[in-house]
């Protein structure tokens, strides 16, 4: 599994910055460099809350000359259609994004023509990129987190992008409040509060 920390390794003009890649969301940065394979040059994106789906957008946006519709799922899908319909004259990809319960579409039209893009799915983070996550929300709020946090951290935690950074958030939160040090006390505490005591336990 390769794993890269963005901007900080490998970055460039087909990789999307300021995103941690792992074995659950690297296939994305590379389909994303490849859009004019693109069927119909149309993909959706779908991904849990957290996930960085709009990261992806944004940079899919500014470095390809692409169109982004973030949380598509979310929008009038007579506009969505309208949109797809400009990208294809003005020969454009077109990437949505959109949450991973699905989109159900109601319009036939719009229906038939994203059934036909390329499908695309941010999955769980493995350990590493947990552990990549986890130590990068921690340095954007400027946290030290504590030698042997991610190890006692995400084994018990739920593996999601949205629980590593509420668990982040936590810690930090613990540690400002009591002004002391990241700690495995505030660890633990940080842990009951976000997933219960029980749940921490049993995972």
């Amino acid at each position: 599994m390769t794993q890269i920390a963005l901007p900080l390794l490998h970055s460039g003009p087909k990789q999307p910055s300021s995103i941690v890649l792992g074995e659950g969301n690297a296939h994305i940065a590379e389909a994303l460099g490849a859009s004019a394979d693109w069927p119909f040059g149309t993909a959706i994106l779908a991904g849990p809350a957290r996930s960085g789906k709009s990261l992806f957008s944004r940079w899919f946006a500014s470095h390809t000359g692409g169109g982004a519709i973030d949380d598509a799922d979310q929008k009038d899908e007579i506009e969505i259609f309208h949109a797809w319909n400009r990208a294809r004259e003005d020969g454009y990809p077109l990437l949505l994004t959109v949450d991973a319960s699905g989109w159900e579409i109601e319009l036939p039209d719009l229906r038939s023509r994203m059934g036909a893009a390329l499908q695309l799915e941010i999955g769980a983070p493995d350990d590493d990129l947990a552990a990549e996550l986890m130590l990068s929300h921690a340095a954007q709020r400027g946290l030290a987190l504590g030698d042997g946090a991610p190890a006692y951290l995400i084994p018990r935690m739920e593996r999601s992008h949205a629980a590593i950074e509420r668990i982040v958030a936590e810690i930090d939160r613990l540690s400002l409040e009591r002004k002391a040090p990241a700690t495995m006390s505030i660890w633990r505490d940080a842990l009951d509060a976000v997933q219960g005591p029980e749940q921490a336990r049993l995972l």
